[in-house]
């Protein structure tokens, strides 16, 4: 048998059902998806999805029967300070009627809003306050775009890669005035020298190691 007849013959692989299902929301949402990626080996499916379209998509992917998304399950901030558009907002959605998820991304330079989904899914009004919280991303039409985790009076968005380590201001309680007290960070302490070898590394030579080269000198007796 020739060689094209034994790859006719053979059977074709089979298509990973995830790429199957992305290509079909792909088509269903009309251009508002720009990628269709598999994550994990295929084992995970990742929409990119344009910032202005978001709305649309999300509600089709919540009330088409086919795909059934009904749960947001988390949406949380990625920074790539190299960027232009440095911040990626992450949506992870699950389908109970289908046993499937999506990841679905945006993108934003931080200071184009992205879109509120609390209207589809009420839950992402805590998700949405994390990640403005976290990374700065406003959000549009959010009717209660607060702090959550820090301070209001907290300057700064902790997880951004350019955030300082040890943040602009610490607190401590003050006696004197008998609440929490702000101040600019001051890390000055004396100064050291550190020694990073460990008390066995120092040590070149051990007790008994004169024996071991008098024997070697000496030989097997």
């Amino acid at each position: 048998m020739a060689e094209n007849e034994i790859a006719a013959a053979a059977p074709a692989a089979p298509e990973n059902p995830l790429r199957a299902l992305g290509e079909a929301i792909a088509e269903a949402a009309g251009g508002a998806v720009e990628a269709v990626e598999l994550a994990r080996f295929g084992q995970e499916l990742v929409l990119r999805a344009k910032r202005d379209a978001l709305l649309p998509l999300m509600t089709l992917l919540r009330d088409d029967p086919r795909f059934g998304f009904e749960q947001c399950m988390d949406i949380c901030g990625v920074d790539w300070p190299q960027r232009p558009e440095r911040f990626e907002v992450v949506y992870n959605l699950l389908s109970l009627a289908h046993n499937q998820r999506v990841r679905v991304i945006v993108t934003t330079d931080g200071a184009a809003p992205v879109p509120s989904v609390a209207a589809l899914w009420p839950s992402a009004t805590w998700y949405e306050r994390e990640t403005w919280d976290m990374y700065g991303v406003v959000f549009a039409e959010q009717p209660d775009l607060r702090r959550i985790l820090t301070d209001y009076g907290f300057d700064g968005h902790p997880l951004r890669k350019d955030f300082p380590l040890t943040g602009f201001v610490e607190l401590r309680y003050d006696e004197e005035l008998k609440r929490v007290a702000y101040s600019p960070v001051q890390l000055t302490q004396e100064y050291r020298d550190f020694d990073y070898l460990s008390p066995w590394e120092a040590m070149t030579t051990l007790p008994g190691d004169e024996k071991v080269h008098l024997n070697r000198l000496e030989g097997p007796k």
